[in-house]
């Protein structure tokens, strides 16, 4: 279905019409979703794909994943926080994750794949850490002490007060570019 001219027109129009909604987004990620749509189509109207190009509407699409992006980036505001799986509002621990991205990023080289990995392996634990109050296989696993989340998060503080500055985007930016690097889209 990819190399078919239909398929190639449907990604250039509706990478524009995201476009002129202000909406950028990866072409392999609007490839996949049209291509998962076309199939749906066929497969709901038992039609053979290239049939199913004549339902394709490159502007309704465009706003389909406008709109569900909208819905992402509204769900990491405040009405997203504290709720699964987002941590509370300025939680140190993720503070500290993020702290430690330009640093990895340096430390390595600006080797990309070595960071996520750091990040996702502490995220990870960081929330094993978060939700062991309720993980019944983690009874007393973690000593005499047990599971204090609170006290964890307090430490964290104690040791780095201005931690939360992290989640300034602008903070973790200047932060990444004194590293030497920065994102660009090539």
């Amino acid at each position: 279905m990819r190399n078919t001219k239909a398929f190639k027109e449907a990604v250039a129009e509706t990478l524009a019409e995201l476009a002129r909604r202000g909406v950028t987004i990866a072409p392999a990620t609007v490839e996949d979703t049209i291509e998962r749509n076309v199939q749906a189509v066929a497969n709901q109207l038992r039609i053979q794909v290239r049939s199913a190009w004549r339902y394709f509407d490159a502007s309704a699409l465009a706003d389909s994943i406008a709109q569900s992006l909208q819905e992402f980036e509204g769900s990491t505001t405040d009405d997203g926080v504290g709720q699964a799986p987002m941590p509370p509002r300025d939680n140190p621990e993720l503070a500290l994750i993020l702290a430690g991205v330009p640093d990895a990023l340096a430390r390595t080289g600006g080797d990309l794949y070595a960071v996520i990995l750091n990040v996702a392996v502490n995220a990870w634990m960081a929330g094993h850490i978060h939700g062991e109050d309720g993980c019944e296989g983690c009874d007393g696993s973690r000593g005499p002490t047990g599971h204090d989340w609170q006290a964890r998060m307090r430490t964290l503080t104690e040791m780095q007060p201005d931690i939360t500055k992290w989640f300034d985007r602008d903070v973790w930016t200047s932060a990444l570019n004194s590293t030497g690097f920065t994102v660009t889209r090539t």
